[in-house]
Order: C-alpha cells, then sequence, then structure tokens
C-alpha cells in the first residue's frame, strides 16, 4: 500500500530530516507533503488524502495542538492519525494529546529506528530489518 504523508513543521531543516528518515523506513509513499504549521496543513489537508500527519507543537500561527482540534472537530479529518515529534517533554502534555487522539509521540531529537517503530505502529505496517 502506497502511503500519503503529511509533514507539518515550521524548521525547513526538520521536514528535510524527517523526509530523508521516512525514505530510510522503506515505505511505499505516493505523495509527500510539508506544511510549516497548522494553518498551512489545514489547506493540504482539505485538498488532499493524507494518510499521517506527522507534526510539531509549537510553531507560529496555528501550532500542533490547535491543528489536533481542528482535525479532532472535524468530522472528515479526525480518522486521520497524528504523530507528534517534538522537543516537548512533558508526560502531562504527551497523555493530553494522546487523550485528543494523538496515535504517537517521537520527542526530538530521534533515531530513525524510533521514528520507524512510530510509523509501523500507526499505519500497522511491518518492515522486516532496519531502516534502509
Amino acid at each position: 500500500m502506497s502511503y500519503r504523508i503529511l509533514i507539518v513543521d515550521d524548521s525547513p531543516i526538520i521536514r528535510s530530516v524527517t523526509k530523508k528518515i521516512i525514505g530510510m523506513c522503506g515505505l511505499d509513499v505516493a505523495g509527500l507533503y510539508e506544511a510549516a504549521n497548522g494553518l498551512e496543513a489545514l489547506k493540504i489537508l482539505g485538498e488532499e488524502w493524507i494518510d499521517v500527519v506527522f507534526a510539531d507543537i509549537n510553531m507560529p500561527e496555528m501550532n500542533g495542538i490547535e491543528l489536533v482540534e481542528k482535525m479532532v472537530a472535524d468530522d472528515m479529518l479526525k480518522s486521520v492519525p497524528v504523530v507528534i515529534v517534538s522537543t516537548e517533554r512533558s508526560e502531562v502534555r504527551i497523555a493530553a494529546l494522546k487523550e485528543m487522539g494523538v496515535k504517537a509521540y517521537i520527542k526530538k531529537p530521534f533515531r530513525p529506528e524510533e521514528f520507524q517503530a512510530a510509523v509501523e505502529e500507526v499505519l500497522g505496517v511491518v518492515n522486516s530489518g532496519e531502516p534502509q
């Protein structure tokens, strides 16, 4: 199965690294989309079919928490899995996000293996071996 992935982070470097790691995970990617904040992400989500969203928390204009809130409130978007990728270490914040429906939480900086494990868990994909 091919996946359409949206990466939401205000840092172009983090978006680039995330794209590279997604490639290393060996996923069959049909489309890779990027947004610098939650507002841009919502625009893409309104125009494209997305299988999973990887989003930072701290971004200008609309942060990751606000993005998740908007997605949960939208009947068309509430089933799209969200993985938070953030430097945030607060266990309370992480627990609150998971209660909101966030499927996984990856702490920056992350190793490719951590990212691959989250991808496999969220998408139900099993790749044999280490990241390529």
